[in-house]
């Protein structure tokens, strides 16, 4: 009965250390009861911030500076050349120009990228029109993030603005050439 027994005490002794070793730690998590913070950004320095500026060139002052607030619609003058400047180098982004019906401005651009940011420049075969809203677009170009050269990502850019003056209507498109063919009449 003794070597029953000395079974038993061992195989109550084993049971035993497993439960205590499957339970979860009574301890709480770090950084959720002030504990250590879960994750350290890059030893404490931030990830600089993307700033954008957007001027035209206006035929009056020169350079003039369209302001980028989400919920304002400024006006500016006719214009043919627009300017994006970046406070970062950026990284997998594009820029498109839109009209009111959301279709792609035709444009000749041109990109200058350097360490201290972006200058890119949208060159227009003809001066946006007056009284037309316009939205200036600046997003990813493959995937789903627009980033800095370090790989941060980047909020993408939407940016409204209307044309000043009077909308211009469109111009009537040329009625098609009437067919003057005489019909020939069969006998």
């Amino acid at each position: 009965m003794r070597p029953l027994l000395r079974t038993g005490f061992a195989a109550t002794c084993c049971g035993l250390a497993l439960v205590l070793a499957g339970c979860p730690s009574k301890t709480p998590a770090p950084g959720l009861d002030g504990g250590v913070a879960a994750s350290v950004v890059d030893a404490g320095i931030a990830p600089p911030v993307a700033v954008f500026s957007l001027q035209y060139q206006s035929p009056d002052a020169g350079l003039a500076t369209i302001p980028l607030a989400l919920d304002e619609k400024p006006l500016v003058e006719p214009t043919s050349v627009l300017e994006l400047r970046s406070s970062v180098p950026l990284r997998n982004y594009r820029v498109r120009l839109f009209d009111e019906s959301d279709r792609a401005v035709v444009s000749d651009d041109r990109a200058t990228e350097s360490e201290t940011g972006l200058e890119y420049r949208i060159g227009l075969p003809e001066p946006l029109k007056t009284g037309f809203s316009y939205t200036l677009v600046v997003d990813a170009q493959t995937g789903s993030s627009l980033t800095d050269a370090q790989g941060h990502d980047i909020d993408d850019l939407r940016a409204q603005f209307q044309v000043a003056g009077e909308k211009e209507k469109p111009k009537p498109s040329p009625a098609p050439a009437k067919s003057k063919a005489k019909k020939k009449k069969h006998k």
